[in-house]
């Protein structure tokens, strides 16, 4: 019959083996936890790095499209015989009504617009487009595009465009009066016309205007008519060459400016 000492040291050793096997099983869940969080870990660093790359690589598109305009901004020239001059800010009146009838349409206007390139002359049809012809000449005589950009200079379709009090192309006098459409539905280059939004009616005129750089008759003739470049053609081509390809503002890669526009009438 065994001793009470040997009972004992029986039960210790049952007791330090049960131990031992449950610190084993402890060690080994200790162990898996440790392994899964790893891998979780190794899962979620793996994802992040895979989101930054491919978000790194659309950033990087972007930022191609954009330092191209930039880069032909900062690159861009003035022409031969163009000006850097800006004209001193003058604010212009936005609250103005449509202008009464004060042309004759049996005489002969002109309209000279001093560029930054240079004079453009343009022939205003008073004979086809009266009242179109007097929209743009009251507001010529009131000293309205004295000093207003041309905010926009874009190859399609093709034009310099001009006129807006804001210098965005969202602004004009505070009026929309209906005026003539082109007699043969056209707009060759050099033709002049109104700008307009969607929403105004065709031949729609505010202040906004255009001078076809070349033919853009695929526009449609929904466009108020104003008449023609009798002179300075040359000019406007060289305000055309600083348009800026994909631009979303349509602005030109340097400012040009309309410093005056004097009406003679014959």
């Amino acid at each position: 019959m065994p001793s009470a000492d040997k009972r004992q040291r029986k039960k210790e050793n049952a007791r330090a083996a049960r131990e031992a096997r449950e610190a084993e099983v402890k060690k080994q869940k200790r162990n898996r936890s440790i392994r899964n969080g790893s891998i979780a870990v190794g899962v979620f660093v793996l994802a992040f790095l895979l989101l930054n790359l491919l978000t790194h690589k659309d950033k990087k598109k972007a930022d191609t499209s954009t330092s191209t305009t930039t880069t032909t901004v900062k690159t861009a020239k003035y022409p031969a015989g163009c000006v850097k001059t800006v004209p001193k800010a003058t604010k212009k009146p936005t609250n103005l009504k449509a202008p009464a009838m004060t042309i004759d349409a049996t005489k002969t206007y002109t309209a000279t617009i001093q560029t930054t390139c240079g004079d453009v002359k343009i022939a205003l049809d008073a004979k086809n487009a009266p009242k179109s012809v007097n929209n743009f000449v009251s507001l010529a005589r009131q000293g309205f595009y004295d000093g207003l950009k041309w905010h926009r200079v874009a190859a399609n379709p093709p034009v310099i465009q001009g006129g807006d009090p804001k210098g965005d192309g969202s602004g004009g006098p505070g009026y929309s009066t209906v005026v003539e459409l082109p007699p043969d539905g056209k707009y060759p280059t050099g033709a002049v016309a109104w700008a307009k939004t969607g929403a105004e009616p065709d031949g729609s005129a505010g202040s906004q205007f255009f001078i076809d750089t070349a033919d853009a008759s695929s526009i449609g003739s929904h466009y108020g008519y104003i008449g023609k470049v009798s002179a300075g053609s040359a000019n406007v081509a060289k305000m055309a060459t600083l348009a800026v390809p994909d631009s979303s503002t349509g602005a030109p890669a340097l400012p040009l400016y309309m410093f005056k526009v004097t009406i003679t009438e014959q």
